[in-house]
């Protein structure tokens, strides 16, 4: 550790393989939580590179209880948080909106970290199990198209990090690499970040995790959703070249509207609020899950426009078929994870 730490303090980016070694150690019982910090501190203070982040993801991943399975086709849309914004589960809720359009989501996600309102948060308020096994996740993405995974149900290494983290009370790499965790080997991804400079080096990220197909935005405000408040900024992958574009809701038939038209609140409340868009309510609340399903289905290549996306999430919605991915996995968990 303390080579890599040498290293770091001269302003030496680390290889990636020079980072999972060092990651390895972070996570050993052996290493102290000084030296976790110093070493999180210095990679911070010296900026984060794209191998250095590959590195601590596989390491991650390869801790996991759900060990690399391929779902052919499969995408997460999990943001990083973190944007101050207290939006409601504009994720969570554009999941099933991704789901119900035919696309298979193995969505990732936590509980409330930065937010008032974590996915797990909000799904255990509507029923959803949070504890899925391998085989429970590989059955519901197969029968229904969409399962949750547990960040901390799945990633039982990462408990250890916290109390450091809670300590030195500064972000960290940690605070953008949640949505690259997911085991699953995903074809396609939609992520969003709190920070508009990391957009092109999150997507090389992506692509050195295997990702086909990619798009990483930094919304109006910047939120780590696509915002109807203005001009949301994006990093299409495909395929391993990079295109920056932006987009503004009327560009793709929606009407503006402010962030705080989306705050969110409690569980309950934002449960509330998902179940509301998916049976099919209008407003600020639909039109936000729409651009950022809407994104989703573009970035996973079932649109070949974003204009297309956005029609093919208001299909997913109006049909029935987003809430009907939903009531699965409530009836699924009420069953005790067992056939429904």
């Amino acid at each position: 550790m303390k080579a890599y730490l040498d290293q770091l303090t001269k302003n030496h980016s680390l290889t990636v393989s020079e980072m999972e070694d060092a990651s390895r150690q972070i996570f050993k019982a052996e290493t102290s939580p000084i030296e976790i910090g110093a070493f999180l501190t210095a990679l911070k203070t010296k900026g984060e590179t794209a191998d250095e982040i590959t590195g601590l993801v596989r390491v991650i991943r390869e801790k996991s209880l759900i060990t690399p399975t391929i779902i052919p086709g499969a995408m997460d849309n999990c943001g990083t948080g973190g944007d101050g914004s207290q939006s409601f589960n504009i994720s969570t809720t554009a999941a099933f909106v991704l789901a119900g359009a035919g696309i298979k989501v193995a969505k990732h996600g936590n509980r409330s970290i930065s937010s008032k309102t974590g996915s797990a948060d909000v799904l255990e308020e509507l029923g959803v199990s949070l504890t899925l096994t391998q085989e429970q996740v590989t059955e519901v993405l197969k029968e229904n198209g969409i399962a949750f995974l547990f960040a901390q149900h799945i990633h039982p290494a990462m408990k250890q990090m916290m109390e450091v983290r809670k300590t030195l009370k500064i972000p960290t790499v940690f605070n953008l690499i949640g949505p690259l965790t997911n085991p699953i080997e995903l074809t396609t991804q939609l992520l969003g970040i709190y920070r508009r400079d990391l957009l092109e080096q999150m997507a090389n990220v992506l692509h050195q995790l295997g990702r086909k197909r990619a798009l990483v935005l930094n919304g109006a405000g910047y939120m780590d959703e696509a915002s109807l408040a203005g001009e949301n900024h994006c990093v299409l992958l495909d395929r391993g070249e990079l295109l920056q574009f932006t987009v503004r809701p009327e560009e793709v038939g929606l009407m503006p509207a402010s962030n705080d038209a989306i705050r969110g609140g409690n569980a309950k409340e934002n449960a509330a609020i998902l179940r509301s868009v998916l049976e099919g309510e209008k407003g600020p609340h639909r039109d936000t899950v729409v651009l950022n399903a809407g994104l989703g289905i573009f970035a996973n290549g079932k649109a070949e426009t974003i204009q297309e996306g956005v029609e093919l999430a208001k299909e997913s919605i109006d049909t029935g078929a987003a809430l009907a991915k939903l009531e699965y996995l409530i009836k699924y968990s009420a069953a005790g994870i067992q056939e429904v």
